[in-house]
């Protein structure tokens, strides 16, 4: 069923009835309006300052109320987004995507989605069928791998790497760098990218993964990068290039950074905190 204003008259309070709707009357998503260009506030005492505020933040600022209580619209937001956001983890991406961008697909331990939100260990190890097909589809000491994870969020896979790819691709071509083939890897977590680095010994591997989604944006992705990663490193040896998103980093400006970053690990053979501590000194 289709839900129209002329039903939602019948239902609910009018504070609602100015909800956006197409040509045939049905509701449209709500989670696509900025927050920061809406006036919620009744009468504010300072109009300017009231949207100055706002623009500071992608938080809920100035959200209104009617009493003790938000408002209809709000609350309704509110609800939409925290829906987009469980949407984010549970959808997968879709199998097309995978075969448009050319990736290897791959599969960590995990049997579906359920067992990777419970058990996390087995997000961060390859099926001994995905091990098999990186010693025979992927090169062996590769100067850089990229790889690409779901991870906690399938929409910021297809919001982001079609564009970010690319980039890093353009960044690392004018250091005369290749990159080979790109395995995509199914309820992934980032400690997966070590146990890449000891089957294919690259010199740097870069994880490319969906961040937890939260209620501001459900597409954000991060870069996690590390110099010869090995299982059981310590996390100090990651860097993270993160908040990859509409709203954050764009897609193309991360690519760049995440190609200076590789550079620079190459040139100082470390990464994490090492490289920091190098970089400062330098």
């Amino acid at each position: 069923m289709i839900i129209t204003n002329k039903h939602l008259t019948q239902l609910i309070p009018p504070m609602i009835h100015k909800l956006p709707v197409d040509k045939t009357g049905a509701i449209i998503d709500i989670t696509v309006e900025n927050l920061q260009d809406k006036l919620l506030v009744m009468n504010p005492r300072n109009r300017s300052a009231y949207f100055g505020l706002k623009q500071t933040t992608p938080a809920r600022l100035g959200m209104g109320r009617v009493g003790t209580r938000y408002r209809t619209a709000s609350v309704l937001r509110l609800r939409a987004d925290h829906a987009a956001a469980q949407d984010s983890v549970w959808q997968e991406v879709p199998e097309t995507f995978v075969r448009s961008m050319n990736m290897l697909p791959l599969q960590s331990s995990c049997r579906c989605e359920s067992d990777y939100l419970t058990r996390p260990d087995h997000g961060r190890k390859l099926t001994p069928a995905a091990v098999a097909t990186v010693k025979s589809q992927l090169p062996t000491h590769p100067t850089v791998l990229i790889a690409v994870g779901d991870g906690l969020s399938s929409r910021a896979i297809t919001a982001n790497v079609a564009q970010v790819i690319p980039a890093i691709k353009r960044g690392l071509a004018h250091e005369a760098i290749n990159v080979g083939k790109i395995p995509f890897i199914k309820y992934c977590r980032v400690g997966i990218e070590d146990q890449l680095g000891d089957l294919t010994h690259a010199d740097v591997v870069c994880l490319l993964i969906g961040e937890r989604p939260g209620l501001v944006t459900p597409k954000s992705m991060s870069a996690y990068v590390a110099y010869r990663p090995t299982v059981g490193m310590p996390e100090a040896r990651r860097t993270v290039i993160s908040n990859i998103h509409p709203g954050g980093i764009q897609a193309n400006d991360a690519g760049a950074d995440i190609a200076t970053l590789i550079v620079e690990m190459l040139t100082h053979q470390a990464s994490g905190l090492a490289l920091k501590q190098q970089l400062v000194v330098k």
